[in-house]
């Protein structure tokens, strides 16, 4: 089974870009006000809508990298962005920092400090 997570956004355009800018997503599928973009196994869709509030509404988009370098340079490049630097996890063995996007909604970088089951094969 694959899935997607859709999110709700006034400006689906600079939703788009900065997802692509920011994290290397690409666009995956294009729809009538919907614009779903794919990083590995990560879709994640965008719906234009009137008018969009950011709430905290649970939802954390989360993105793994393979290595601590990886994770270091997204945080370079998002600085202005972040919560606060990448740190180790103990508790879920992870290195991650948290993060802003455009319109509020929280998202995380990461990298998993230990051996992963396969998580990209097709089912």
């Amino acid at each position: 089974m694959a899935g997607i997570v859709f999110l709700k956004t006034s400006d689906r355009a600079g939703a788009v870009a900065f997802y692509e800018n920011a994290l290397g997503m690409n666009r995956w599928l294009e729809q009538p006000d919907i614009s779903i973009l794919r990083h590995g196994n990560l879709l994640v869709g965008f719906v234009q809508v009137d008018t969009y509030v950011h709430q905290d509404d649970g939802c954390l988009i989360t993105v793994f990298l393979n290595e601590r370098a990886d994770v270091d340079r997204l945080y370079r490049e998002l600085k202005e962005r972040a919560e606060a630097p990448p740190q180790d996890n103990p508790r879920y063995q992870i290195y991650n920092f948290y993060a802003r996007d455009p319109e509020g909604r929280r998202f995380e970088v990461q990298t998993f400090l230990h051996d992963l089951p396969s998580w990209n094969e097709q089912v």
